[in-house]
Order: structure tokens, then sequence, then C-alpha cells
């Protein structure tokens, strides 16, 4: 049997919190879900989700407008009488167009990512093209040592946060392996950036090893040089990939070495 010392004992701050699923009925669409409310159970805040389509779930203009004040009336509400308040206020009032589901209590490390997650779990919006949605790759970059993945394929798309400003070169991938927790967990999706701009000094970008058997092998690591300034210029004397898990080793490249490739800059997990 494991000793204490054995386990993983790293504690972790929960919280209780509880949600409902906001609905609307259309003529077109019927019954749709459009967006979630998450309340923080010990400080009462109210944390809302809504789908960012609302206009196309209608063509009657009344109703457009109806769903679009929906988002500004609950923020306002819920900063007037407090999430308890305002969901008691809503499963009492609300009935036909506009409804909410019986809530439904969760334990919460993060409430912006538990709310992320419920999103992602219970809402399906129609995807605007790096609007309000990147494209997922079946690439499984490992947080760790380079793994041996399938050849690269667009694997749908998927909804990326509201306060994200998205371009054309960012996509999602998978990440597998615990070397750059706590900042990408074990299993997340996470966005990223093609290209590094500017100086790579720092950040965390994503490495394709050019040299294997395999289609593609990639890694997430912190990048860090060394720089010398001679009479022909600057010039690396040491870069480095740094695991942010100190369980996890880095390793130096080559400067000289063409085998490894910066493919892109990590943005942000989603959740």
């Amino acid at each position: 049997m494991p000793s204490a010392l054995d386990l993983d004992t790293r504690m972790v701050e929960t919280r209780m919190g509880a949600y409902s699923i906001l609905q609307a009925e259309t003529p077109e669409r019927g019954l749709v879900n459009i967006g979630i409310l998450l309340q923080d159970r010990q400080s009462d805040a109210l944390r809302l989700r809504l789908r960012r389509d609302l206009a196309s779930l209608t063509e009657d203009e009344e109703d457009r407008q109806v769903l679009e004040a929906v988002a500004e009336d609950l923020a306002a509400k819920a900063s007037e009488m407090g999430a308890q308040k305002l969901f008691e206020y809503l499963e009492r009032n609300l009935s036909g167009a506009i409804r909410v589901t019986n809530r439904e209590e969760l334990l919460v490390e993060d409430f912006s990512r538990a709310l992320d997650r419920l999103y992602l779990n219970h809402v399906q919006s129609n995807v605007l093209q790096f609007r309000t949605h990147l494209p997922r790759y079946s690439l499984r970059a490992a947080a760790g040592k380079f793994l041996e993945n399938q050849e690269i394929s667009e694997d749908g798309w998927i909804e990326a946060p509201e306060d994200l400003r998205l371009t054309s070169d960012m996509f999602v991938a998978h990440i597998a392996g615990r070397s750059m927790e706590p900042r990408i967990p074990d299993g997340s999706l996470c966005v990223f950036r093609y290209g590094v701009t500017g100086s790579r000094q720092g950040r965390l970008v994503l490495v394709e090893h050019l040299e294997t058997s395999g289609n593609n092998r990639y890694t997430v690591k912190r990048y860090s040089s060394k720089k010398a300034e001679s009479e022909e210029g600057w010039a690396h004397l040491r870069i480095r990939l740094e695991s942010l898990n100190p369980e996890y080793p880095s390793w130096d490249l080559d400067p000289d070495e063409e085998k490894y490739r910066i493919v892109a800059e990590f943005v942000r997990v989603l959740a």
C-alpha cells in the first residue's frame, strides 16, 4: 500500500457553485440552449456566458431584440440583487420564450474555466469562423518529450472565449503531459498562434522536431536563449527548452542544428 508521501497531496481550493442553462423557445428552431448562468455560492457572484449568434436564431425582429437584451438585463439584475435572488426571480417568473433549467450544484476550482466548460458542454452556437470559433486540429502536442502524432488534419471548430480577440493564424490543439503544469494542465485544449513575432525569450512555444521517423513530433516548452554580439552581429550561445514542472527535465538545443522548428506560440488554455 503506498505511503502518504507517494500520493499526490496537492491541495486545491474548491468552492460550491450552482448553474442553470438559459433557454429560448423560437418559432424556427424550437427550444434551444442560449447560455449558462453560474453562481459562486460563497460570494453570491454571478457569471454569465451567452451565445454570440443570438440574432441568427429567429427571423422575427422583435424576438431578436428580446434575445439581444437578455444578457444586459441579466447582468444588471445580478448586480442589483445578487445571484441567489436572481435565480429565484428567474425560476418564479420566466416561462414561455425565455426560461431556465433547474439549478445543479457543483464543486468549482476556477469559476471562469468552469463557466467555459459548462458552456462547451451544453451550448452549441453557429460557427463564425475566426469571429467566434477557431479550427481544432488532431495534432496531439505533448507538454513533455516529443510525441509521435498522426498527420495533422482539421477536426472541426471550437468556440473561443468571448474576451479573446481572434485572428486567422490561431488554432486549437490538445496537450498531453504534465511538464508544463500548473500553467497548462494535462489534457488541456489550448489556443496557439502560428509563428512567433518579436523576441521568443520567456514565451511558451510549440516546437517541431524535424528529424523523426513519425510524420509530426511536437512539444510545448518555455523558450530561453543567451546571445552574444560579434562583428557579424548577434548570435545564439545557448537555446534551452524549459519545463515549468520541476519534476520534468529541460534540455538545450544546438543553435547550429536545423532539426527543430518553432511552429507556434501558446496563447491560453481553454476549458
